[in-house]
């Protein structure tokens, strides 16, 4: 079971560290989350897809992790929004696991180059794995609130139907037309019990693109692509868009970590059950 109330690794309630407090909290399930974070000072603007590296102090050390913004940097007046999974023997996650709203944190930043090409008139492509998806949210939701909305396809993978975050805000958009996006979600493990009426896309997202391509009719000249997740998927998403003739230009990539350095991702929680509770 990953280390999730470890006496060894106290959370200091405060700390010279800390410039920002925890506001919000909502779990999708025992090992998924969202966390809203808020500067206790002045708020600190950021360019959608760009990230902030957040943390606690414990045993008198800052431990920080980066994450892309969620949220736009138009909406920051209740906190900073992040997608996160709780990582098994992970440094941080753990801790934030276990963070109440109103605790202190530091946040830093904003960093990164994964930002929007400006005034593009092609369709997005926007293709994550798990949590690679936040920082196309905070995209769309950002050009929503400007008025200037592009046409985008989303196309998502995660191994279970309950990880796929911000599912019920994407297909509102696509079915009300709030957002002219289609929504292409796709399950890796459509055989387990917990995937049990999944009747939409299977495989791993990097499996799907020449379908998905084919089937939208996604073109070299009329789209661009935005790939943000695990580098195995993204080195064979590149790949694929290679082959199917798109310049290096037209492809934009975010690492979530170093390519061999994946993370384990802590053991499923099932939804309702406390993952501060021990585990049978």
């Amino acid at each position: 079971m990953t280390d999730l109330l470890s006496a060894a690794r106290p959370i200091a309630a405060e700390s010279s560290f800390y410039n920002a407090v925890l506001t919000r909290r909502v779990d999708q399930h025992g090992s998924l989350a969202f966390f809203w974070v808020a500067y206790t000072g002045t708020p600190v603007d950021f360019q959608p897809g760009q990230y902030l590296t957040i943390g606690v102090e414990s045993n008198g050390k800052l431990v920080q992790r980066p994450y892309s913004v969620a949220s736009s940097p138009r909406e920051v007046a209740d906190g900073y929004e992040f997608y996160v999974r709780l990582v098994d023997g992970g440094l941080f996650t753990p801790l934030l696991w276990q963070l109440e709203v109103g605790q202190g944190m530091s946040m830093k930043g904003p960093k990164g180059k994964f930002v929007l090409e400006p005034d593009d008139d092609r369709i997005h492509v926007f293709i994550s794995s798990g949590t690679g998806i936040a920082p196309f949210i905070s995209m769309m939701k950002t050009l929503l609130v400007d008025g200037a909305p592009r046409r985008a396809v989303i196309l998502h993978g995660v191994s279970y139907a309950e990880d796929l975050g911000y599912r019920d805000l994407l297909e509102a958009w696509q079915a009300s037309g709030g957002y002219p996006v289609t929504y292409v979600p796709t399950v890796s493990r459509p055989a387990a019990p917990d995937n049990a009426g999944w009747t939409g896309r299977t495989g791993r997202v990097e499996t799907i693109i020449n379908d998905a391509y084919d089937d939208l009719g996604l073109t070299t000249d009329g789209s661009i692509a935005y790939i943000c997740g695990n580098p195995d998927m993204i080195l064979a998403v590149e790949e694929t868009l290679q082959g199917r003739g798109f310049p290096e230009e037209q492809i934009k990539k975010e690492l979530y970590w170093p390519k061999g350095k994946a993370p384990t991702a802590a053991p499923r929680i099932p939804a309702g059950v406390d993952p501060a509770a021990p585990q049978q």
